[in-house]
């Protein structure tokens, strides 16, 4: 094994001191000719050196690491984001810990106090239940030392930073093309113990409200977010007399469209599917799903903006399309989004955010102080594809 390349052995071969040589391998202003600077930077190329995490942590007290807590890695849409947040992590000079917490608040609890021990800067955190959170988790994240950023799942009764997606606009874009397919008898398969869930739902019914519809609660099959559980719901269906179905997660349509094709049952011969998440591979299904997107790019860069800010990083911004509108334009660019094809219902939310920091009601990043909390809610997108026939009377 090749001896450890150090700072003390740099300092030796260009005869200048170690504390000088530390200054310029980490870019501090430090008063040394740029012939000295050079020959450092060559020394510490040509022998490959590198820096001591370690020991650079215990004089800035920062480990340049941050953790992430996901419910299910095996979620194609959890395990799309810590792919994203790792990779942009990485390229400013950051580990990410990526952490399982198999959907149990406990293990939530544990995770967070795991990261927080290990030294991790800042932490990300799914939750694994947003109704009924544990008491610790809540006492811990309350008392937590480092600085925390809710995604995409959050509890209600912590007053912190917190990146969503409109998850009732989802489930109304969802409802509504396959209303305007001429689909009146739609099932929605979703998990009611959940915020995100029941926001679906609350789009889902809003949508057949505005067609005249009343709820048909035989249309509404719960399932939890996991393969099986939608599986096991989906044989309710033949039940219910649905020619639509909107499955509120990848994993949920995945169950369904296992069970129709069980029973030699097609998409969308006989049944419509709009999907929600866009994590499922085109390769793998004969039609493409239709599905609600939400944007794991723009999720991980919102995350990212907050958490940098906190943690006093450079080039900690949120770019326009992460603001949080204000409730009237955020209302006109939902209701104008349901009737607008795809490009225009782009237009219209970029639109609807520019008049909202045009009379000063934006509520992203830039307009928060730093004590208080940053809320900042994305919107969903619908990805047209071929899971939906029109039904014609």
């Amino acid at each position: 094994m090749a001896e450890k390349v150090t700072l003390k052995t740099i300092a030796r071969e260009v005869g200048l001191s170690p504390a000088t040589v530390s200054l310029v391998l980490n870019g501090r202003p430090v008063r040394v000719s740029d012939e000295n600077r050079r020959r450092i930077l060559d020394v510490a190329r040509r022998e490959h050196y590198i820096p001591n995490q370690i020991a650079r942590s215990l004089v800035t007290q920062h480990t340049q690491t941050l953790g992430l807590i996901v419910p299910n890695i095996e979620s194609r849409f959890f395990s799309s984001f810590a792919k994203m947040l790792e990779m942009k992590c990485r390229r400013r000079g950051y580990a990410l810990f990526i952490t399982n917490s198999d959907n149990s608040t406990s293990n939530d609890a544990d995770l967070v106090r795991l990261l927080v021990n290990r030294g991790a800067d800042g932490i990300f955190i799914i939750t694994s239940d947003e109704v009924e959170a544990s008491k610790q988790l809540i006492a811990d994240l309350e008392q937590l030392p480092v600085p925390y950023v809710m995604v995409d799942r959050t509890i209600d009764a912590l007053d912190c930073d917190k990146v969503t997606f409109n998850n009732e606009l989802g489930g109304y874009l969802a409802t509504k093309y396959l209303l305007d397919h001429g689909h009146r008898r739609i099932a929605c398969m979703v998990n009611t113990a959940s915020n995100t869930g029941c926001a679906r739902l609350n789009g889902y019914v809003r949508a057949l409200g505005e067609k005249g519809l009343e709820l048909d609660q035989s249309l509404v099959l719960t399932s939890d977010y996991y393969i099986p559980d939608a599986y096991l719901a989906a044989q309710q269906l033949i039940r219910v007399n649905a020619t639509a179905v909107v499955a509120t997660s990848d994993n949920i349509a995945l169950g369904l469209l296992r069970y129709l094709y069980e029973r030699g049952l097609h998409v969308p011969r006989d049944y419509s599917v709009v999907g929600y998440d866009n994590s499922i591979s085109d390769a793998l299904f004969e039609p493409a799903l239709t599905s609600i997107e939400q944007n794991v790019d723009e999720l991980s860069d919102a995350a990212l903006s907050i958490m940098f800010r906190r943690l006093g990083e450079h080039g900690a911004d949120v770019v326009q399309r992460t603001a949080t509108q204000s409730a009237a334009t955020q209302e006109a660019a939902t209701q104008d989004a349901a009737t607008q094809s795809a490009a225009t219902q782009e237009a219209a939310m970029q639109e609807a955010a520019a008049q909202s920091a045009a009379t000063g009601k934006n509520n992203g990043i830039e307009a928060q102080d730093d004590s208080a909390s940053i809320q900042i809610i994305l919107e969903p997108r619908m990805i047209e594809k071929n899971s939906v026939r029109v039904l014609t009377c």
